[in-house]
């Protein structure tokens, strides 16, 4: 049989799904071919262990409305072995799982001649546990145990969760939390999900033969593609009990969020609650003289952590260093404890032991991590409002870690809008334990970095403006300067804006001065969920949305609703950020530029991302205002400035509010 060619493939399913073939799609669906071994067919796998030794990995910027999906979907499917699709964002998963993968899989089988299966895989807490369910949660010994859903008045916000979800058990096919819609609230998942650690297993649990995440993994198994998310891929990584099945190639999309998200599950925390609840749960279930040591470690715990003031612990002090052996001397013995005693008074033992056991081997983790000490980890302490004192723990660099796991044993391809930064990719494959590209050596897996660019015309669609005239932003105090700016481009705009603060504060003190001062809306980030509140955006041209990270990334408001993107300042780290500080501080004393290679590097990915909400279809127009000088007149500015689209650059007010004043005009007369 000829082996179909990659652009009639690539052709049927952009037609299938109702798109335009882009240059750009086509230039990256033949690299990320190429890095996964050709479109290949069923009988040319043969000897792929042999051809996977010479294939190189491939990072892929492809701009805003290239059609990435298909762009590295079409070549995988096409190469016959199995794929791990993992994003970050579960906006993306659903499309590739409900849109893209099924019209795709029916474009490509005419010429493929075979229909690759497709399932989607995340964490265990994600699906709806049935022994939870039905026989309720283990509840702690002064709480009594009790069935939450008998425990919760059907009145209450909690009750009609729960209620909602017993009924919904009864007729998902998934068992997904994101299947569940409306959602509900984290308490009520919490009272019919379990952790990994706290799942009894399919062998020893009831309910196994039904389960939804067994069923999940089945499913996986049995998958041609696996659509999963950074966090479990994260997992599968670092804690060596395989969770995706054995893959021959790993596509990572949103490949920009990867460090941080792997840094997040590679983060340990110890806090006096949860070192409580520890306790709490095993004390019924192990001797008193285990469970009283433990509770004598506990009290000591908290109340040093009275007394902690945040920041980084460079070394641990010698006091907290006593208490925390003590911790994991006391957990190993309940650890030991609980395996060997049985108390057949405690009602659904099985699940109150493994609920007590996972607990305390998360202090024991954790106690014992810290420690033992390593000049690979940062420690410190953290302060919140709400919840009190934490110590955290999290790896200096992640990137040795994601060399070692990651590039091993398949073809990894990693793709997003925003991979080059400064002009290359040699930053963020640093970041992912990367040599510089070209570089070759046993300890270097080779790799490629490719640019496909956009399909929109940026020079001509946007234009870049820097408020060089306005004062620096210092730490602290009112920077009236910057609001006096914000309100005249806002209403030059007539609204339309779209604000990205680097600061929950900063962007509050905005909202507060623009409603005082415009005839405008202002929404903020808080006060309704993100999805009401980008669709109220979206459907009133004049409306302006402001608020902080989860903007920087999340917008998708093609057409006038979105014509001018303010950002109020370069978003480095928070020079007290421990991780931070700490990885900055290893950089300069291997004798790098520690500023640029963290805090310059962190401000340009989101400035990048920030930059791209403002031209999301090709007959959008706006500005990008960025309201802090240094992007002028600072030296790593021309740094900054090229991780951004390629938008035409000025730093003249009156120019930029005259083109504002057009875009406005022009809008309301399509409108009307």
């Amino acid at each position: 049989m000829t082996k179909p060619s990659l652009p009639d493939l690539l052709h049927a399913a952009v037609t299938a799904v109702g798109g335009t073939e882009r240059p750009g799609q086509v230039a990256m669906a033949e690299a990320v071919a190429e890095a996964v071994g050709g479109a290949a067919s069923d009988d040319s796998q043969q000897g792929s262990g042999e051809a996977k030794r010479s294939q190189s990995h491939l990072l892929v910027q492809a701009g805003t409305g290239t059609g990435k999906s298909l762009g590295y979907l079409v070549p995988a499917l096409a190469h016959g072995e199995r794929v791990v699709v993992a994003t970050a964002t579960l906006a993306l998963q659903r499309q590739l799982v409900e849109r893209d993968l099924p019209r795709t899989v029916e474009a490509l089988h005419p010429q493929l001649r075979r229909r690759p299966e497709f399932a989607m895989l995340k964490g265990r807490s994600n699906y709806l546990c049935l022994h939870r369910l039905r026989e309720g949660v283990p509840q702690e010994e002064e709480e009594g145990l009790f069935d939450p859903f008998e425990a919760a008045t059907p009145t209450s916000k909690l009750g009609k969760d729960l209620l909602r979800l017993r009924d919904w058990a009864d007729e998902t096919e998934t068992g997904d939390r994101d299947a569940l819609t409306p959602g509900v609230s984290d308490r009520a998942w919490g009272q019919v999900s379990v952790s990994s650690r706290e799942c009894l297993g399919a062998s020893k649990c009831a309910y196994g033969a039904e389960c939804f995440a067994e069923a999940a993994r089945e499913r996986a198994k049995l998958a041609d593609v696996v659509v999963t998310n950074h966090a479990l891929l994260a997992i599968d990584a670092i804690e060596g009990a395989p969770i995706l099945p054995q893959h021959e190639v790993l596509i990572i999309d949103e490949a920009h969020e990867l460090v941080s998200r792997v840094t997040g599950v590679a983060t340990g925390e110890l806090t006096p609650g949860q070192v409580n609840r520890a306790v709490r749960r095993a004390a019924k279930l192990v001797n008193e003289k285990a469970a009283d040591q433990l509770q004598t470690a506990s009290e000591t715990f908290e109340r040093l952590m009275e007394l902690a003031l945040p920041g980084r612990l460079e070394e641990i002090p010698e006091e907290l260093g006593y208490c925390l052996m003590a911790l994991r001397d006391a957990a190993r013995t309940v650890i030991t404890a609980l395996g060997s005693t049985r108390d057949k008074s405690v009602q659904d033992e099985d699940a109150v032991r493994k609920q007590a056991l996972a607990s305390v081997e998360s202090v024991h983790a954790v106690a014992e991590r810290i420690a033992n000490g390593s000049e690979y980890d940062v420690v410190w302490y953290e302060r919140h409002d709400r919840f009190g004192a934490s110590l955290r723990v999290a790896p200096l660099s992640v990137s040795g870690l994601l060399r070692e796991k990651l590039f091993d044993d398949r073809s990894v391809v990693l793709t997003s809008a925003t991979l080059k930064l400064g002009g290359d990719f040699n930053g963020v494959g640093a970041s992912l334990g990367l040599a510089p590209e070209g570089t070759e050596g046993e300890d270097a897996p080779p790799w490629k970095g490719l640019d496909v660019g956009s399909p929109f015309d940026y020079s001509k669609q946007g234009i870049l403006y820097v408020a060089k005239h306005l004062a620096q932003p210092g730490r602290e105090g009112n920077r009236q300067d910057m609001l006096d700016e914000l309100a005249e481009l806002v209403e030059a705009a007539g609204g339309r804006t779209l604000g990205l603060f680097s600061s929950m504060r900063g962007a509050q003190a905005a909202a507060e001065e623009l409603r005082g001062r415009l005839d405008v809306p202002v929404l903020l980030q808080g006060e309704d969920t993100l999805g009401e509140l980008i669709r109220a955006f979206s459907e009133d041209a004049r409306t302006c949305l402001f608020g902080t990270l989860s903007l920087w990334q999340g917008v998708d408001v093609p057409g006038p609703s979105c014509q001018l993107v303010v950002m109020d300042r370069v978003p480095f780290p928070r020079p007290d950020d421990p991780l931070m500080s700490a990885r900055q501080k290893a950089v300069e004393e291997a004798g790098g530029n520690g500023f640029m290679a963290v805090a310059a590097t962190h401000a340009a990915l989101l400035m990048a991302q920030g930059a791209g909400r403002l031209v999301r279809a090709t007959g959008d127009r706006g500005v990008v205002a960025v309201l802090d000088p240094r992007v002028e007149r600072a030296r790593y500015g021309s740094f900054l400035r090229k991780t951004m689209p390629d938008f035409w650059y000025t730093t003249d007010r009156n120019q930029v509010r005259r083109s504002l004043a057009a875009i406005d005009a022009a809008a309301k007369q399509a409108d009307s």
